[in-house]
């Protein structure tokens, strides 16, 4: 039986995975984001710079991300679609997230995010993550009013 014809593993665990990534962003606990991603993570944000290697450099950069946002936050995945089989999985959903500043001002929009999975020790965690927001070619604009 070859990758391809494989049956596909309950993405039950990968859901699990991703509502508890979910619950620690909107707690805004830094410790409990981090210990959702594997210790080589390559993640590709849609801010800041171009990619992040590793853990601690993911930590630092969600880390100023976080403090970004004085106030409550919102984290909501729509559309999510994911994967198993071994010890690999993927997913990819679009993500509403917003944060209010200290002034109360609440800043939002639409992201296109994909995960790559790998079982770690029994585990899954993020082995690699990537947001996006499209851009007119055109005039170099994010396009941040979009909606699904």
């Amino acid at each position: 039986m070859t990758a391809a014809t494989a049956p596909r593993e309950s993405t039950t665990p990968l859901r699990d995975l991703l509502d508890s990534w979910v619950k620690a962003n909107l707690a805004k606990d830094l410790d409990a984001i981090v210990s959702h991603y594997s210790a080589d993570v390559l993640a590709f944000d849609a801010v800041m710079q171009l990619q992040f290697k590793g853990r601690e450099a993911y930590r630092a950069h969600w880390k100023v991300c976080l403090d970004m946002c004085a106030g409550p936050t919102t984290f909501e995945v729509n559309e999510l679609e994911q994967e198993a089989n071994g010890e690999l999985g993927f997913g990819h959903f679009l993500c509403y997230c917003a944060g209010t500043d200290a002034e109360g001002k609440s800043q939002g929009c639409w992201l296109r995010v994909s995960q790559g999975y790998r079982r770690e020790g029994g585990r899954w965690l993020i082995a690699h993550e990537h947001f996006s927001v499209p851009f007119d070619p055109e005039n170099g604009q994010a396009l941040f009013e979009l909606k699904p």
